[in-house]
């Protein structure tokens, strides 16, 4: 029996009780397996942005164009587009469990198959599809690790720590693309073997994999931790994919910040490029992606802390995106500066420390406007809006570059061919942000119908509990 049906059957019994008492339990071991769901979203990360931040000596390593290496970082949002459906309906309907142990084993085949592909008695030939190919398993393994947090939040914690553990397992992501920002430079820098960085990120993948198929032992906990916990994926997965598309609210989240995540991707993919050619090195480059993540990291925290205490979702959501828009058009313009490391650094920071803030909050009240749809189908799809949206603006922003005849003081490893005009594509990049962005905080309105059920749950059973003890008052007085 899969944990879903599990699941269903075991809180089918429990929860009249549950209703009746009006209490809920937590359980200590959640916050191992919310451990577990970092390390595993952190690592997949590391995979995804291994080669963005040294693509031009990935391109000298591999013999193939930067265009070839951005798709190394690109094919994860192609393969995901597809699978992410399927994702969805695994989740809500088999359950965290097998999803999370699935997704680890992936990425630990695909991660071993990318030191494979550079090993020395590859033919030459052979690289770049044999690493593309681990890229693509571990691209598999994205949606069903990155989809997982709202659901892990939903069914292990309780109301008042939901925010912050959809948080700090959302967060996990970014925190891998801060490590290969700052670890990917490093060792390409000291070994000069792409090899030795492939094996070093190979380990932890193989870590996490042992971890989830040895220590998971159940998706969910004995009972539930709240009252929609009880209902999670009640409604089935194409019935709940027909009532998003009904609701307006969550279109225009679904567009908006669907476009906000592709423009971090894009950040995050292309920003070495976008620097060297202002004669940035990598190293560099890598400073200002982990800035860019700390602050990120630091801001989506305070935020969860403070929305898990006010409930302002959507509040909290319109002013991050607000200020996200001006930080990226900050970025469009010091991005076209020589020498001003500390100006491009503090953007880039903002940017994230405003950006980054506002992905896990937005994916709770993607459920919020949502409820009862599962949690995995409203935030897949969101994921899902993302990952096409990337693929557009990068395919977009690399194709409105120009070529370079002559730029002294650039720092690109590729030579001419990486000496781009990033000019007008970070300025198209800063107004798709600030559309975006105008676009959700005018349109956007909606009810948080998860904490109004869970509200009329306890008001349910404290009118219960009262009844019941007015009915025995006067049993007793009558026996009297």
């Amino acid at each position: 029996m899969d944990d879903g049906a599990a699941s269903s059957q075991t809180r089918a019994e429990l929860s009249p009780a549950l209703r009746k008492a009006g209490e809920f339990r937590v359980y200590r071991r959640r916050w191992f397996v919310l451990c577990v769901l970092c390390l595993l979203n952190c690592s997949n990360s590391v995979q995804w942005l291994t080669f963005a931040p040294v693509a031009d000596q990935t391109a000298e390593d591999l013999q193939v164009s930067l265009d070839e290496v951005n798709w190394l970082s690109v094919v994860y949002m192609v393969v995901a587009i597809p699978l992410s459906f399927i994702t969805t309906w695994m989740l809500d309907t088999l359950g965290l469990r097998l999803t999370m142990i699935l997704g680890s084993w992936l990425n630990m085949a695909g991660s071993i198959l990318r030191v494979v592909g550079v090993l020395t008695c590859v033919p030459e030939w052979a690289m770049f599809p044999m690493v593309m190919a681990g890229q693509s398993l571990c691209a598999l393994a994205q949606p069903l690790v990155i989809f997982s947090p709202t659901k892990l939040a939903a069914l292990w914690f309780p109301e008042h720590q939901r925010a912050t553990a959809n948080m700090i397992a959302s967060m996990s992501n970014p925190l891998g693309l801060l490590f290969a920002n700052v670890f990917s430079p490093m060792i390409i820098s000291n070994t000069n073997s792409l090899l030795t960085l492939l094996i070093i990120y190979a380990i932890p993948a193989a870590v996490v994999c042992f971890l989830a198929t040895v220590g998971i032992r159940e998706g969910v906990p004995p009972t539930p931790p709240s009252a929609s916990a009880e209902t999670s994926s009640s409604e089935p997965f194409l019935q709940g994919i027909k009532l998003l598309m009904k609701n307006k609210a969550y279109l225009t989240l679904l567009v908006s910040f669907g476009s906000g995540i592709a423009i971090f991707t894009c950040f995050s993919t292309l920003l070495e490029q976008m620097l060297c050619v202002k004669g940035y090195s990598s190293d560099f480059a890598g400073l200002c992606g982990a800035l860019f993540i700390v602050f990120g990291v630091i801001g989506a925290g305070l935020l969860g802390l403070f929305v898990d205490k006010t409930k302002k979702f959507t509040e909290a959501t319109k002013i991050n995106m607000c200020l996200t828009s001006l930080a990226c058009t900050a970025f469009a313009v010091v991005s076209q500066m020589r020498e001003q490391k500390a100006v491009v650094g503090a953007v880039c920071a903002l940017f994230g420390l405003f950006g980054f803030a506002v992905y896990p909050v937005a994916m709770e009240l993607s459920v919020e406007c949502s409820y009862p749809v599962g949690e995995a189908t409203s935030a897949g799809l969101i994921f899902i809006s993302g990952q096409i949206q990337s693929i557009i603006y990068i395919v977009l922003l690399q194709a409105l570059t120009k070529k370079l005849a002559d730029s002294p003081i650039s720092l690109c490893a590729a030579g001419g061919d990486a000496n781009l005009s990033w000019k007008v594509p970070v300025l198209v990049m800063a107004g798709l942000c600030c559309v975006g962005s105008c676009c959700f905080v005018i349109f956007f309105r909606t009810e948080y119908r998860r904490l109004r059920a869970e509200a009329d749950a306890a008001a349910d059973a404290s009118a219960q509990t009262e009844s019941e003890r007015t009915l025995r008052r006067d049993t007793d007085a009558a026996n009297a």
